[in-house]
């Protein structure tokens, strides 16, 4: 066993008063979420130490767990462990039930909002994706419930959905519910028509409404980013970007537009640092440079720097580890959430989704994110919800929207030929870019 483990950054899974706070150390070929260079002689001499695959590190660091730490095996049943040693964190209750997959959900659950009217509403319409699973037409009956269920909670909850529009937003806000209450109209023609190939754009469709009122309750950036990193370049609010790729291997597409949505709500800095790279054209012209099936990276500029250079200072820009987590009202910066001790918190942005997007780093060194970025390629065995060696250890701060399937069809070398943002660049404060010209 010990010559398949493989390595990752080192993790304390335990600190209790009844064990030793204990660290597993892998030896690893490859880390998949470092900061890394990928093509070439120049750039393999870049590369600090030798990393293994992240799938064989999940699977050495489940055995490990088990093994070193006294951890039951993933079949073991998480309650009676947790009763029968109450002093250890709750390694087990982290896995919790069924994950939001869908990303443009987790970014309607991400909002900084509490109205629970309208998450009446969203939640039976996000339910038609389970009631499609069901065979044939049948599954219309269950859609039709879906849709009557939302609309009696637009209907019961319409005044305080109101009430929460900001301010500037309230006319805008009641064009999206008359355009939610005629799509859900248009929903109960269809599951009456028995189309049900037509279900799954409606429901598109009219999710994206509730997307909109629920960003019409958001009045403003809700909290103040600490001074240290107040005049870097923050995204405050959200922003959206097309990336194309110009795609080699797969003969059905050439190029592939990826839609990426950019939340700076949850993630001002690192959103920030993004969005100013962008329009620096930064990564326009830039190759893939790591797809192993498990995350498409890129990001390493060539040359000697691991990051962007800022040619202000003709320094590394760097950004510091940036994690928002639920029930806190800003994220915590230059530490994991195991270094915080948090083991049981839930992230606002979790590795949920296939194309989630976060910043890659040095292993040890948690505020050296800077231009290299990284898509997962979900995988729910080694990455289920809260419970995998992502959340809380890297900074999410977007998921791609639109074709993230084609992500699997990256392979290194293919070439990025641009990103622009398309939408909520007046979200971008202290734009670098402009003071470079």
């Amino acid at each position: 066993m010990a010559a398949s483990f493989a390595s990752l950054p080192t993790f304390s899974v335990l600190n209790s008063s009844r064990f030793p706070r204990r660290r597993i150390d892998f030896s690893c070929s490859k880390n998949p979420l470092q900061v890394r260079s990928c093509s070439g002689n120049t750039r393999e001499n870049k590369q600090r130490g030798t990393f293994a695959s992240l799938k064989e590190c999940a699977i050495s660091l489940a055995l490990s767990v088990g093994l070193i730490a006294s951890v039951p095996s993933i079949a073991s049943p998480p309650n009676a462990y947790a009763v029968a040693n109450p002093a250890i964190p709750d390694v087990s209750v982290l896995i919790s039930g069924p994950p939001i997959k869908d990303p443009e959900a987790l970014l309607r659950y991400a909002l900084p909002i509490d109205n629970k009217a309208i998450r009446e509403v969203q939640k039976p319409l996000e339910d038609i994706t389970d009631s499609l699973k069901i065979a044939g037409v049948k599954a219309l009956d269950s859609v039709e419930r879906n849709v009557r269920q939302a609309n009696r909670s637009l209907q019961q909850g319409k005044t305080m959905i109101v009430a929460g529009f900001a301010e500037s937003k309230k006319d805008h806000g009641n064009e999206m519910i008359e355009k939610l209450e005629a799509g859900m109209q248009d929903m109960l023609k269809i599951v009456e028509d028995r189309k049900r190939d037509e279900v799954a754009s409606k429901q598109k469709e009219i999710l994206k409404y509730v997307g909109g009122i629920e960003e019409d309750m958001v009045d403003g950036f809700p909290y103040e980013v600490p001074e240290e990193y107040r005049n870097m370049p923050l995204l405050k609010g959200r922003a959206s970007v097309d990336m194309k790729v110009k795609i080699k291997d797969n003969p059905n597409i050439e190029d592939c537009v990826f839609r990426i949505v950019l939340d700076g709500y949850n993630a001002p800095v690192t959103a920030g640092n993004f969005v100013d790279l962008v329009e620096r054209h930064f990564y326009d012209g830039m190759e893939i440079q790591r797809s192993d099936g498990f995350v498409v990276q890129t990001g390493d500029p060539e040359g000697p720097a691991e990051g962007f250079i800022d040619p202000s200072t003709e320094k590394t820009r760097t950004i510091p580890l940036e994690i928002m987590v639920t029930g806190k009202k800003t994220p915590f910066y230059g530490s994991t959430l195991e270094e915080l001790g948090l083991y049981k918190a839930q992230v606002m942005l979790p590795f949920n989704a296939f194309g989630t997007m976060a910043m890659a780093r040095e292993e040890f060194e948690n505020d050296s994110g800077s231009s290299q970025v990284f898509w997962l390629l979900k995988e729910s065995e080694l990455t289920p919800s809260n419970s995998n060696i992502l959340d809380g250890r890297y900074a999410v701060f977007g998921y791609v929207t639109d074709n993230e399937d084609f992500l699997a069809d990256l392979k290194v070398g293919d070439v990025i030929e641009s990103i622009q943002v398309v939408s909520g660049l007046e979200n971008l404060a202290n734009p670098s870019y402009k003071i470079a010209g």
